[in-house]
């Protein structure tokens, strides 16, 4: 069994408050779990209205397969999301 993981931050231009915050990591969360039956939460700067920081962690059987889907799902976010991508930290 491999646990693969990663933390995403990503930049929010747009964002003038937590409501638009929570928009953005709602749609983002849901759309990514939906596809991906993978684990995702808010991690980090909770009180940052432009800063969105994401955790994900997955379990697989191969190594090799779980980062290939870690990178599948990073791609999938950073096309989705209403934010610009800022950092990945593969864990």
């Amino acid at each position: 069994m491999f646990i693969t993981s990663a933390k995403l931050t990503f930049y929010i231009p747009h964002s003038t408050s937590l409501k638009d915050k929570r928009q953005v990591r709602r749609s983002l969360i849901d759309k990514t779990r939906q596809r991906f039956n993978v684990s995702v939460a808010e991690v980090d700067t909770q009180d940052i209205w432009q800063t969105l920081t994401i955790g994900i962690a997955l379990v697989s059987s191969d190594a090799s397969f779980g980062q290939r889907s870690l990178a599948e799902i990073i791609r999938f976010m950073e096309e989705e999301a209403n934010a610009e991508l800022t950092s990945v930290e593969i864990l």
